[in-house]
Parts: structure tokens; C-alpha cells; sequence
């Protein structure tokens, strides 16, 4: 058996390295400029394109067939430019291999091309023209694939390609590389197939592209087309048509995906704004491409779990333009507006982070959007119709219609990007809508229950929430009714201090009170707003406000009065002055402690008997902490006579409301500290033993005056 095998191997031994030598000898027979003339001559027959080979040619027979050329490009002046780096294109090695069969019989039949290294070069002139226009031309006259076809390789490939493409009158500089592509060259068919991957910006793409006809197509006729692009920032699909007589045309269904639009955005050189929204992205259209248009029907669009189907038209010719009709059952616009907080994360003074307004001069809008239901944060609106437009710098929004807050929203906002800052002007109309959310929702407030409506046209500048509050001009009113303001019982405070004046004002900061009609007129003025008109009736209480609150600080400073009514046509049983101060969301109330202590029949005459000024605001001061009010400023400093101790320990006692002014000394010699005065006729006993104060015995005539 061994010996079968041996003889058997000895001859097939000899074959091969008879064909080995064959081989060697074929290849010291080979010309090498008879081999680069003959691929330049088929390269020339496929694709019309003649070759300049400025290296060097080197052949090889084994371990296969082939033949590469250093420093490939194309002859002809009118398709180079000014150098190597400017020419359409240029390959470093061009190799082609070469079918052994007819190589035996000193045929150099080509079976596959490769171009390392190949640098493809695209300029486009203002006239729509490029450097490739020429080359196009050519091949479309060149290529006639069939049996008859003088082609005899069908692929092509490319290795560690580089595109650049140039458009000057756009401002458009990109560039390709890492281009790996396998092309099936039409030599039979009228097919093209290119598949492969290559870099853009970073990101590793693969993709692939099948034209059914691709003479049809270099020549500008219809054809088929397929397009697949497969990235991390984004999935695109065409299937449809392509033609480009006098201007690029193509329709078909259009897919796209991606796991965050303003990834996709920022790969493809947009600048997307804010922060937040623009997340998963989902498209699906039927596509029509007329030039730099694009009109989308059927339009199935999903962005950030909203799902809306319309029509979309985008168009380039001097600006971007984007065109929108959608209607959806439900959408959520949270994410977009936590892009813009007005009031800081977790304080009460409004957010001081500047606004990006690079957003509102890249891209023209025109959109209509209408929807069943909408999500704003936390609050919920009914059907919508909403227009946007944007054109030059400047937004503007319009609600024809919004169910929300139980109401019905109209009105429109404004804002104009001047150059840091931004213009705002809003004009809204809430009416009949729900006081306690749209209170809550628009301003922070949560002690406003009841139904009413709310108008306001504002206007303010800044780059800032905070500087569009110190800037806010405008009106607002709101108008209300059968409602109730929380965390303040009017009417138990008013009865209390009714009865009992100085018995403090209790814990009146709890319940509500009730109101029948709510009026409210204010202005706003650089960031102030002036209670212009400010009247709340309920059934047994009234009251009425004047003042004014900074937007900036979010604080009030109003006055007021409360009355307590018995009937709408009687005058008032009761009524009370008093002071709101504070933070919108927590503010102070202080009763007027002068009138309370006016209106018990006790402190009444002390406080008209008291003329010495120390002694007033000393009881001032403790009826007032009594009752809640102001704290009282710190007293002057005691004159050296009050200061001075009195020879009597009974002389420090305030006087009686019961005494008469007391009489000033004489002016030669003071009385003395211990002497007694004598009683008026009447007085008792008790009145005759009581000093006069020695506060009164040394007043001023400053402190007589008061």
C-alpha cells in the first residue's frame, strides 16, 4: 500500500513542479508593459477612463496572478486640478488579477480589480456642476453590460478609501474615510450593488446600496434604488426610485431610527436645544424628493413616547425650512419645557441659568399640531391645537383652542432672539378654568380654590428667568368666584378681635375663607406689580388690598382692610387694617395694632392719656406682641433726667388714665423729688398719695409738642 502511494506521488510531484517551472519561465516571459497595456486597455473598454500610472508596474505569478500599478490617476487636464490632492481621483495601488487560464496562453484577461489607498475627490460648483460631472458622463456612455460586453470583471473593490466632498457655495466640507466597499460592476446585467463600511465623524457605518439600473441612472433616467445605513446615533432605509435629468428626484418609502434624536443630531452637525427631550426617535414616510425638497406623507413619527401621523416638507434652498401638519391622541411635553425652568431646583428664587436661544436662528418652522389630550408637567390639557412659527430669530406660538385647568386656554406667545437676550410677550386668556391648578401650575400658589378666569398680556427681556422678572411690563386681571383662600380664616380672626381686641390674633392661620366674587386688577412695572384693583367679598367678610409685590424677590408688601359685614347693604360691624408681607408661597399677615388699641375700652384712654413718648411705645410694644403685630423699633436712648434714680421708689409707677396732664416745673428751681403734691379738691386719698412721674416732671418741650 505505502509503495502504491510513492509511485503514485512521484508523478504528481512532477506535475508540480513542472508547472512550477512553467510558471517561473511564463513570468521571465511576461512583458510587463504588455500586461499594464492590456488592464489599462479593459479598464478603458468598461468604464470609457483612461489610466496614468505615475509609479512603478510589478507583475506576479505566484502564489497568484496579478499585476498592481503605484500612483494611479486619470489622464486628461479638464479632470485635474491644480494637484494630486485636487484630482478626482487618485489610487496608491491599483491591482488587478488576472485569469491563469488565459494567462497560460499569454492572455491577461482581468478577474477582479482592488484600489488601496484610493483618495476620490468631489467638488461642486455653484452651478450644480463637480469635477465628476465629466467622469459620470462618460461611463454612462461607456458601459454596456450583456453577453456581448468587452468587460470581462465584474467586481471591484476598495480598500482604506478616503471621500472628500466640497461644496463651497453651501459652506459644506466633509470627509469619508476608512471606506472598505466590495462594488459588483454592471458587466452582465444593468445592476450596481455596493456594500461595505466605512467612518464618518467618528462613527463606524455600515451600508449598502442596489440600483437596478445603473446606466438609467449615471444617465439621469429612472431607476430603482435601495439604500440601507446602519450606525449607533441612527438606522436609515430607502426603497424607492431615483432620477436627475435636470434635478435630483426620487420617491419611495423612507424608515429611520435611533435611540436618541439629539445624538443623531449632534453626528450630523445640527446643534440641538436645551438639555433634555429628543430621545427615541422613530420615522416611517412615504417620500418624494424634488431637488433640495422633501415632502413626507403617511407620515408615522415617534419621539419620546409621542406618537403623531401628518405630513412633514423640508427644503434648503436658502434656508433650512421645515413645514409640519400632525395630529396625535396624546402627547407629552414634559421633557421639553424641564428644559427651561423658570424657579430654581429647590428654592424660591427664580432660576439664573442663561437661556440657549442658538436654536431659534438655525432652522425655519412652520407646524400645526393638534392633539386629544396633552401633558405639561403636571398639568393636564384636553383637546389642543397648537401653531408654531419660526422664521428669523423669532418664535412665535398661537393656541386656537386648549381645554385645561376645567377651562378653555386661548392666546399666543412670542419670543425674539436679540443677540444674548431674549424678548418675550405673551398674551393668554384662561377662561372659567379651575383657580387651584392654574394658580398652582402657573404661579406657585397653592391657597386659591374656586372657578374664575385669568387674562394677562406681559412683556419682559433678558437672558434669564430671573432678568425677564426684573423686566416684566403688562396687565393681568383675574376674576373669580364661589372659592375660598386657604391657610387664612378672615372671619374667626375679625370676630375675636371683635369681642376682645387686645386678645391676640390666636391661630387664625389655619382654615380658609370663603369668598363669593375674587377681583383682582394689577400692573406690572420693571418687575412690580401694583395692585391696581384687589376686592374679595364673601359672604360675611370683605376685604380690600393695595400694595405692591416684586416679581424679582417673589415677595409681598400690601395693606388692607377686613370687614366684617352682616348684610351686603349694612355698614360694616367690624373692621380691621392690616399688613401681608413675605414669600408668595408662606406670606405674614399683621393686624394694625393702633386701631385695636383704640378700639378696647380699656387701653383706648391709656393710650390717649400717655403723653410721654418712652411710656407709649413701651405699651405699644407689648400690645403689639401681645396681638401678633410689627415688632416695634428699638427706643431711644433715655434722656440723663429719666435716667437719673428718684428719691421716691414709688416714683417709677405709670400715671392713672384717670390724671390730668401734668403741669411742667417752674423754671427757676426744679421741685424736689420727695415732695408730695397736694390733691385737687375731690380727690381721694388714694389720688392724693400718688407722685407725679418723674418722666413727666422733666419733659421737653419737643416731647409737649407730640
Amino acid at each position: 500500500m505505502a509503495q502504491g502511494i510513492k509511485r503514485l506521488g512521484m508523478p504528481i510531484a512532477a506535475c508540480l513542479a513542472a508547472a512550477l517551472l512553467g510558471l517561473i519561465a511564463i513570468s521571465w516571459m511576461i512583458d510587463p508593459n504588455a500586461v499594464r497595456l492590456s488592464v489599462e486597455k479593459q479598464i478603458r473598454a468598461a468604464t470609457g477612463l483612461d489610466l496614468m500610472v505615475n509609479g512603478d508596474v510589478r507583475v506576479s505569478i505566484f502564489p497568484g496572478s496579478a499585476i498592481t500599478l503605484h500612483q494611479v490617476g486619470l489622464k486628461g487636464s479638464a479632470s485635474r486640478g491644480s494637484g494630486v490632492a485636487d484630482e478626482p481621483l487618485t489610487v496608491g495601488e491599483l491591482t488587478a488579477n488576472l485569469r491563469l487560464i488565459p494567462l497560460l496562453m499569454r492572455r491577461y484577461d482581468i478577474a477582479d480589480v482592488s484600489l488601496l489607498n484610493p483618495r476620490i475627490n468631489v467638488k461642486r460648483g455653484a452651478d450644480g456642476r463637480s469635477n465628476w460631472s465629466a467622469i459620470i458622463e462618460t461611463l454612462a456612455r461607456t458601459i454596456k453590460p450583456g453577453v456581448d460586453s468587452p468587460v470581462s470583471f465584474s467586481e471591484i473593490r476598495i480598500k482604506d478609501g478616503t471621500l472628500t466632498y466640497q461644496n463651497e457655495a453651501r459652506g459644506i466640507a466633509e470627509t469619508v474615510n476608512g471606506i472598505d466597499l466590495s462594488l459588483a460592476w454592471p458587466s452582465i446585467s444593468r445592476a450596481f450593488a455596493a456594500t461595505g463600511q466605512f467612518n464618518w465623524r467618528g462613527e463606524a457605518v455600515d451600508g449598502s446600496l442596489n440600483i437596478a439600473d445603473f446606466i438609467a441612472a449615471l444617465s439621469g433616467e429612472r431607476s430603482g434604488i435601495k439604500v440601507r445605513i446602519t450606525s449607533t446615533p441612527l438606522k436609515f432605509a430607502f426603497d424607492g426610485a431615483i432620477a436627475n435629468r435636470t434635478s435630483l428626484l426620487m420617491e419611495g418609502t423612507l424608515s429611520a431610527d435611533s435611540p436618541s434624536l439629539r445624538n443623531a443630531a449632534r453626528w450630523a452637525g445640527q446643534a440641538p436645544p436645551g438639555n433634555n427631550g429628543l430621545g427615541r426617535f422613530a420615522l416611517k414616510a412615504r417620500t418624494n424628493v424634488v431637488g433640495e425638497s422633501i415632502a413626507l406623507t403617511n407620515v408615522n413619527l415617534e419621539l419620546d413616547g409621542n406618537t403623531a401621523e401628518g405630513v412633514i416638507t423640508y427644503s434648503n434652498s436658502d434656508r433650512q425650512t421645515v413645514q409640519a401638519t400632525l395630529a396625535a391622541d396624546a402627547l407629552d411635553f414634559t421633557p421639553y419645557i424641564d428644559t427651561l425652568r423658570l424657579v430654581a431646583g429647590s428654592s424660591r428664587e427664580w432660576n439664573r441659568q442663561l437661556f440657549d436661544l442658538r436654536g431659534l436662528s438655525a432652522t425655519d418652522l412652520d407646524m400645526r399640531l393638534s392633539a386629544a389630550k396633552v401633558t405639561i408637567g403636571t398639568s393636564k390639557l384636553g383637546r389642543t391645537a397648537i401653531g408654531a412659527n419660526l422664521r428669523n430669530g423669532t418664535l412665535a406660538l398661537s393656541i386656537g383652542e386648549a381645554q385645561i385647568y376645567g377651562g378653555i386656554l386661548k392666546g399666543s406667545l412670542g419670543i425674539t432672539r436679540a443677540d444674548a437676550d431674549a424678548d418675550v410677550k405673551a398674551q393668554f386668556q384662561f377662561a372659567d378654568v379651575d383657580l387651584a391648578s392654574c394658580a398652582s401650575d402657573l404661579f406657585g400658589i397653592s391657597r386659591l380654590s374656586g372657578r374664575g378666569s385669568l387674562n394677562f398680556a406681559l412683556e419682559a427681556k433678558g437672558a434669564s428667568p430671573f432678568t425677564l422678572a426684573q423686566s416684566l411690563d403688562g396687565t393681568a386681571t383675574l376674576t373669580g368666584h364661589d372659592g375660598a383662600i386657604g391657610g387664612l380664616n378672615i372671619e374667626q380672626l375679625l370676630k375675636r378681635l371683635e369681642r376682645r381686641p387686645l386678645s391676640g390674633a390666636g391661630n387664625f392661620r389655619s382654615g380658609s375663607t370663603p369668598f363669593d366674587s375674587l377681583n383682582v386688577a394689577i400692573r406690572f412695572n420693571d418687575g412690580v406689580a401694583t395692585a391696581e384693583d384687589a376686592r374679595i367679598e364673601g359672604p360675611t367678610t370683605r376685604v380690600l388690598l393695595t400694595g405692591t409685590a416684586s416679581v424679582p424677590s417673589r415677595e409681598y408688601d400690601l395693606k388692607g382692610v377686613a370687614s366684617l359685614i352682616a348684610a351686603t347693604d349694612a355698614p360694616p360691624a367690624f373692621q380691621l387694617p392690616f399688613v401681608v408681607q413675605g414669600p408668595w408661597d408662606d406670606p405674614l399677615v399683621f393686624p394694625d395694632s393702633d386701631s385695636l388699641i383704640r378700639r378696647s375700652p380699656a387701653s383706648a384712654p391709656l393710650l390717649d392719656a400717655i403723653k410721654d413718648r418712652k411710656a407709649r411705645d413701651a405699651v405699644k410694644s407689648v400690645i403689639e406682641r401681645f396681638t401678633g403685630g410689627k415688632k416695634p423699633a428699638e427706643p431711644p436712648a433715655a434722656q440723663p433726667q429719666a435716667a437719673a434714680p428718684s428719691a421716691n421708689p414709688s416714683a417709677a409707677v405709670l400715671p392713672t388714665p384717670v390724671l390730668p396732664a401734668p403741669i411742667p416745673p417752674a423754671e427757676t428751681s426744679p421741685a424736689p423729688a420727695a415732695e408730695t403734691p397736694q390733691p385737687p379738691p375731690g380727690a381721694t386719698s388714694t389720688d392724693a398719695t400718688t407722685p407725679a412721674s418723674p418722666s413727666a416732671a422733666t419733659e421737653s418741650p419737643r416731647e409737649k409738642a407730640d
